[in-house]
């Protein structure tokens, strides 16, 4: 009987009534948490590669796979998300998928690796920028939700360094510096969601399927 009790789910109170978690839950932000990690890692490592090896035809070439592995990372990461507002969600991806596009096609169309093609045309971030915006909303929504440090520094900080790259009222020296503080940042980030109990990303259950409902019910 105890052990009956025990596999039984735990009845959540949310605000418009009673939920549970179930296993296909736990798995959406398993794969959420996952995604947000192999996204990190691939910047991380990408900054790395450039600061400390510098912009050799083949650390430029790796940094192109690696922005690919980091586009496709957040895009599970923006499916599998738990956002209130259905509208933001579909932003967020509607941003990121715009910014994939951008990529593909500045990489497909320029004769020099991407990273380059960014860097000798800054209005290339007017394109490829909405992929970070995407992921600065995921930034900002845990920044508002769990009150995180890190969110609250990558927040601001991604669009500083991408606008200041695109208008050129950042420092030359800057740049790295920020670039730094941002992959370290996302790689906390990262680390740090592994950490948090699962309901706490799934949120209050009753709210998206009031949310869900609400349009249908008259006027």
């Amino acid at each position: 009987m105890t052990q009956i009790q025990q596999s039984e789910p735990i009845v959540y109170q949310g605000q418009f009534g009673e939920f549970t978690i179930t296993q296909s839950d736990r798995t959406g932000v398993i794969i959420y948490r996952a995604g947000l990690m192999v996204a990190a890692l691939s910047f991380g490592l990408g900054t790395w590669l450039l600061l400390s090896q510098g912009a050799t035809p083949t650390i430029l070439n790796a940094l192109t796979l690696l922005y690919a592995c980091f586009c496709v990372a957040l895009g599970v990461s923006l499916a599998t998300i738990h956002i209130y507002m259905v509208q933001l969600h579909r932003g967020l991806q509607i941003f990121w998928a715009v910014g994939v596009l951008a990529s593909v096609v500045l990489a497909v169309q320029s004769g020099e690796p991407l990273a380059l093609t960014v860097y000798h045309h800054p209005l290339a971030i007017l394109g490829i920028g909405f992929t970070f915006a995407a992921l600065t909303g995921i930034y900002f929504k845990e920044a508002f939700c769990f009150n995180r440090l890190e969110t609250k520094v990558l927040t601001p900080l991604v669009p500083l360094l991408l606008l200041g790259h695109l208008f050129g009222f950042l420092p030359m020296e800057m740049k790295p510096i920020l670039l730094l503080i941002w992959a370290i940042f996302f790689l906390v980030f990262a680390v740090r969601k592994t950490m948090q109990a699962i309901p706490a990303d799934i949120g209050d259950k009753s709210v998206f399927e009031y949310l869900k409902q609400k349009p249908s019910v008259p006027a």
